[in-house]
């Protein structure tokens, strides 16, 4: 495995530990310690994210065999830092929406005397809509972890592909050299062919030369 991807992994399960602490000790906060607590979670979950995407690149400049294996790996944690900001949207969204159920029941109490039935009516609607608003949020975040996935998938289609391209290109590249090797044994081969016809035509000739100068002698004597 490569050391640069350990080195990542490594931070990455120590900041995913801290942050899994950390949503577990926010959830039982309040106030200003509460934001505070939020604001660092949100911090490490960016960190979080780089780390994640330094491991991505890191895993696909390896080999295929280690690479699928690291791929998997990433997966599992991304759904787990998935889940964590779920949790953390969770937090949030439930303090603020109980601080705003607060504030409306604490300025119905006071206002007991004076609030009328069709004002009960606009709080409560009131309370309807932050509600809607609250699972418009849920349903976007979920659309925008589904894209995410759906990119990534594609990516890792595009390398594959990328990674066929180049091995036929190879496989092109050896079937050249095997022409251009056996282009030049067939000229050796023709070469030879010709350097002995050559020679077959000179032992032609010279027998030939030396059957009309035997003649020549035993007509002539």
């Amino acid at each position: 495995m490569s050391e640069v991807f350990e080195g990542y992994e490594r931070q990455y399960c120590e900041l995913s530990d801290n942050l899994t602490r950390s949503c577990t000790s926010a959830s039982v906060l309040h106030g200003e310690l509460k934001k505070q607590k939020l604001s660092e979670i949100k911090e490490g979950l960016d960190e979080a994210d780089a780390l994640i995407r330094k491991m991505d690149l890191e895993a696909r400049s390896l080999q295929p065999s280690i690479k699928a294996t690291l791929l998997a790996k990433l997966r599992e944690y991304k759904h787990y830092l998935n889940n964590l900001k779920t949790d953390v949207k969770r937090i949030t969204s439930t303090d603020t929406n109980q601080a705003a159920r607060d504030e409306l029941l604490e300025s119905g109490i006071n206002e007991t005397t004076t609030v009328s039935a069709d004002q009960r009516g606009r709080l409560l609607m009131s309370t309807e809509r932050l509600n809607q608003s609250t699972d418009r949020i849920k349903e976007s975040r979920r659309t925008m972890l589904e894209t995410e996935e759906l990119g990534v998938s594609i990516l890792q289609d595009l390398h594959q592909q990328r990674q066929s391209l180049l091995h036929s290109h190879s496989t092109l590249h050896a079937v050249d050299d095997n022409i251009s090797k056996s282009k030049k044994i067939l000229t050796t081969i023709s070469r030879r062919i010709n350097k002995n016809k050559l020679i077959l035509s000179s032992i032609i000739g010279a027998l030939i030369l030396a059957i009309l100068i035997i003649l020549y002698i035993k007509l002539t004597g």
